[in-house]
């Protein structure tokens, strides 16, 4: 007599508890692509203001982390708790994040922002090799949508008649691909933290590796007379931005959240012609549309990449102890 295997099928409230955690991960994360497309706009005002690119990246992170600091501390002190991998996993994210802005603002200071921006939205192509080295599940369809990503990309950047310097198109390049990395190492520590934990410390390291980059390489203090409102727009960008990336990671994954994140290229176009007097060109309309057609996309793919993956993987260290001190009540 043969075994049958059964196979539960999953209840309609687990179906409709995925589809709304799906939702909530994508409204946050275009809200953190409206967020992000505002940062390189102010970024580049501040710049021109008469900010050095390193006190505009070490002023925006500082201000950020206190802003963070003080909510959670009035309002929500549970969320100062974090076990010590997960916050060794947010100190290494923000460090590589912090290097990453220092090379995008020094990059931002030669660059026009939309072009600046088009540059760095090669990132979620990072995402996707990072991921695969993390043996994080990958589906066909997100595969698909990266390389119609790429494709737009291409259309944007090469669109742009600017004869950029190569040094700052290579700084941005790189900028992206630190930005990139970031994402899989939070979105492990993702999987037991809450959102407003990790964006705490993760902008925490983010500051100890930029202040001191700053005080050190950059004795330009800014002047009495300069106007702060860009600095003062670009830390609130940053705070909503962090806040609303890794509640986008946590529930829809960091890749999926990554492409998504493409959508701050639109903002960042629209405001900066207005803003900053850049032009958009027919092809980078072009490239715009497919853009949009990958975001998109992302309604067919029925992948759930926040379940955890199988053991292994060069971030396979960032585990949960193994009581969870969440599950704790005070």
């Amino acid at each position: 007599m043969s075994e049958q295997t059964h196979i539960e099928e999953p209840s309609k409230a687990t179906i409709a508890a995925g589809k709304k955690r799906q939702s909530l991960g994508v409204l946050a994360s275009l809200s953190s692509a409206t967020f992000l497309g505002l940062a390189p706009v102010f970024g580049r005002m501040a710049i021109l203001a008469g900010f050095s690119p390193l006190a505009v990246v070490a002023l925006r992170t500082s201000l950020a982390v206190a802003l963070m600091f003080s909510i959670l501390f009035i309002f929500r002190r549970q969320f100062l708790y974090v076990f010590p991998v997960g916050l060794a996993g947010c100190f290494l994210a923000g460090a590589i994040n912090g290097f990453g802005s220092i090379l995008y603002y020094l990059a931002l200071g030669q660059l026009p922002a939309s072009l600046g921006q088009l540059l760095y939205a090669l990132y979620p192509l990072f995402v996707a090799v990072f991921s695969v080295l993390d043996k994080q599940p990958v589906s066909r369809l997100t595969l698909i949508r990266v390389g119609v990503a790429a494709v737009a990309v291409f259309l944007l950047t090469s669109a742009d008649g600017v004869n950029a310097p190569l040094p700052a198109v290579l700084m941005m390049i790189g900028a992206a691909a630190l930005y990139a990395l970031h994402i899989p190492i939070n979105q492990r520590v993702l999987y037991e933290i809450p959102a407003p934990t990790v964006t705490l410390y993760t902008l925490l390291a983010m500051s100890l590796v930029t202040v001191p980059f700053y005080l050190l390489f950059d004795h330009q203090l800014p002047s009495a007379g300069l106007s702060w409102w860009p600095i003062i727009s670009l830390t609130l960008v940053t705070f909503a931005s962090r806040l609303t990336l890794f509640l986008g990671i946590k529930n829809i994954g960091g890749l999926q959240a990554a492409i998504l994140g493409l959508a701050e290229i639109f903002i960042t176009l629209i405001i900066s012609h207005y803003f900053l007097g850049e032009i958009l060109t027919l092809p980078q309309i072009i490239g715009a549309g497919i853009l949009g057609i990958s975001i998109t996309m992302i309604a067919l793919d029925k992948h759930d990449p926040t379940k955890r993956h199988p053991k292994g993987g060069w971030l396979a260290w960032i585990h949960p102890p193994e009581i969870n001190p969440w599950s704790l009540q005070d």
